[in-house]
């Protein structure tokens, strides 16, 4: 089988962390985004990946090179001369694509959940329609492009209703897919959405169908939702493999620390919290909500609470940063100082309260 994770482009929802590595190869849980999206496509049988990617690519090339032997994959790089939305890439990546018969997945790299690769393949093939869509359950569908289904055959998509008003249902597009080969011969080679343009071709020839998602579900594209997908993944994890969470007694709730990190044992860390490799926690600190990317440092009796604390960043002495603040690569808070809700690009130095969000440049 064959996958597509569309990669799309400069990542810039989640800077600024994306000034210093492209968005697939931030840290999730302690791992590259996008190794989630190709363990789990690897798992489910899937030989072939392609990366439809329009920035940076070389960057990706080196690193995800050597997870092709580790998962017993190929993986090639359909780099984009213009952005072509959601269903150019798939056009372009036709070669690899339509190699064979079998279907092929359709991902979208930011979003997180406990993929259902094998048993989606399986409902597809069941129902043999042309195209499936995972959709997730929302509590306000109003917000979202809403699933309506037929009433008549089970799990026929029968039309899509942007933000609804009324009330017409809860399922909304999750960003993953399986489709036939010939879908691709609907797409035409220029920038097409395939939500907008190839999904109503589909539904109006009764050949798109939708799979209800299981477990949890986030684009985490951006900070916010970075940080509460990260909370989800870790309650899933607390579900599915136990092992894999943090022990120690100075931890509270759902939290990974990887083995490299020191943590003082008077440090309160969680819930929900991830510490990357060499970070270095003091004593007395207080970690909660927030993720400590490689080589970072959090000084004696600060509060990190809601943070993304960028690679070889440092938090001093007394020192608060809250409100889903994010520091870039290289940036350093110094004692006691307040930080809520900034965005702080690489190699910069706070010395006074940030009490308001804002970006610091």
């Amino acid at each position: 089988m064959k996958g597509l994770i569309l990669v799309g482009g400069y990542g810039t929802r989640l800077r600024p962390l994306t000034l210093t590595l492209p968005k697939p190869l931030v840290e999730f849980a302690n791992r590259p985004m996008i190794l989630h999206q190709i363990e789990a496509l690897a798992q489910a049988g899937v030989t072939d990946i392609v990366l439809a990617v329009n920035y940076r690519p070389e960057v990706m090339v080196s690193t995800l090179k050597k997870y092709e032997e580790e998962y017993g994959v190929s993986i090639t790089f359909s780099v984009e001369e213009e952005p072509l939305g959601t269903a150019g890439p798939l056009k372009l990546a036709e070669k690899v694509l339509k190699k064979d018969k079998s279907p092929f997945f359709v991902l979208n790299s930011d979003v997180i959940c406990e993929y259902p690769f094998k048993d989606l393949a399986d409902f597809h093939t069941a129902h043999g329609g042309m195209g499936t869509i995972v959709a997730t359950k929302v509590d306000e569908p109003s917000k979202y492009g809403v699933i309506v289904h037929d009433r008549d055959i089970p799990n026929l998509i029968d039309r899509f209703v942007e933000k609804p008003v009324e009330f017409v249902g809860n399922r909304i597009n999750a960003g993953l897919y399986i489709l036939n080969p010939e879908v691709i011969d609907l797409i035409d080679m220029k920038p097409t959405s395939i939500e907008k343009e190839t999904f109503p071709i589909l539904v109006e020839r009764k050949q798109l169908y939708s799979y209800d998602l299981e477990g949890f579900w986030m684009d985490v594209g951006q900070p916010k939702d970075f940080l509460t997908g990260t909370g989800l993944y870790l309650n899933s994890l607390r579900r599915r493999s136990p092992e894999k969470l943090a022990k120690e007694s100075f931890v509270m709730g759902n939290v990974i620390i990887d083995p490299t990190a020191k943590i003082d044992p008077t440090a309160l860390i969680g819930p929900d919290a991830v510490i990357g490799p060499n970070v270095v926690v003091g004593e007395g600190a207080r970690i909660q909500g927030s993720v400590l990317l490689a080589n970072s440092e959090v000084k004696a009796h600060a509060l990190v609470k809601s943070t993304i604390v960028g690679w070889n960043s440092r938090i001093g002495k007394w020192a608060r940063t809250e409100g889903v603040t994010v520091l870039g690569d290289d940036v350093e808070i110094k004692n006691e100082v307040y930080v809520n809700g900034a965005k702080v690009l690489p190699h910069k130095s706070i010395s006074s309260n940030v009490e308001t969000p804002s970006i610091i440049m």
